[in-house]
């Protein structure tokens, strides 16, 4: 089954009486729901999607000084599952995480809502690192 995966920043800024008072409860271009979308699709045919909350990330990967591996806490991660076998992990950090949902309708659709007051880096496609939890290591690197 096909998978498509979406990340929205809530916009706290959201006015949902004035939605309902002036655009029949839709957002408008001064009143935006969301400040951004990222849309990512997997390209194998997926199994199932395991939700595995407040676990460790492996972030790894190499600067200019050489290959990087570190541990980062508190993630709510995705885990898809593909026919072939392989997985693939794609989630946040529990901090920034407001709510998610998955549904099944031809294909497997999954939508992460992630909070707009607390900063975040995204080092990866479909991996968000609340500012707290980023590996200090690699801000002073930078």
């Amino acid at each position: 089954m096909k998978c498509t995966i979406h990340f929205y920043l809530l916009n706290e800024h959201f006015s949902k009486e004035h939605a309902d008072a002036n655009y029949n409860g839709e957002e408008s271009e001064l009143n935006r729901k969301y400040e951004w979308e990222d849309e990512l699709n997997i390209t194998t045919d997926v199994d199932s999607i395991e939700v595995l909350e407040d676990v460790i990330y492996p972030l790894s990967g190499e600067t200019d000084d050489g290959p990087f591996s570190y541990d980062v806490n508190a993630m709510n991660l995705f885990e898809i599952n593909s026919n072939d076998g392989t997985k693939t992990y794609v989630g946040c950090s529990k901090s920034i995480m407001d709510s998610f949902e998955i549904t099944e309708d031809g294909q497997m659709i999954l939508k992460v809502y992630l909070k707009d007051y607390e900063p975040m880096s995204n080092p990866l496609p479909g991996i968000y690192i609340a500012a707290q939890e980023f590996p200090k290591e690699l801000i002073e690197h930078a």
